[in-house]
């Protein structure tokens, strides 16, 4: 089986200026946890997660560092500290999400979406053709298969 088999075809994406309420909204009403983010040609830019809206509640984590003679030595986590700052003062959509977003295609088999998904600890897979989102793959789709087999 392929992606194409199992997607949801009728997929819901938000604009780059989607405010954060607007999000969280469509997020709960239609009962998923990711949305993509698609630009004003369609082409897909980004996603908006749950775990990106949790940063919007939690403190930064806080660089790696050591302290001597009087200085301050960061050595790891800086550019992680950034994104949770950036993600925390974020109004819409383009200033929260993630903009590395792990695509397939729709002639991937199911067990490679599977070795993405767990490989980068994500929860759906956008399926895009030509940059277009063409539709998208859960957890729960993949888990759907086991019952058939």
């Amino acid at each position: 089986m392929h992606a194409k088999d199992i997607m949801s075809t009728k997929v819901i994406t938000v604009k780059c200026d989607t405010t954060i309420k607007e999000i969280a909204q469509i997020l709960i009403e239609e009962k998923i946890s990711g949305v993509p983010v698609v630009d004003d040609a369609e082409n897909l830019v980004g996603i908006v997660t749950e775990g990106d809206l949790l940063h919007k509640e939690a403190s930064p984590r806080i660089p790696k560092y050591f302290g001597i003679l009087g200085a301050t030595i960061y050595f790891g986590g800086n550019e992680q500290y950034k994104e949770d700052f950036k993600k925390l003062a974020a109004l819409k959509a383009s200033e929260i999400m993630t903009t590395k977003v792990i695509t397939a295609d729709k002639d991937t088999e199911i067990s490679g979406l599977a070795n993405l998904m767990v490989e980068h600890n994500i929860k759906r897979i956008p399926i895009v053709e030509k940059d277009k989102v063409i539709g998208i793959v859960s957890r729960a789709d993949i888990i759907k298969t086991f019952a058939v087999k």
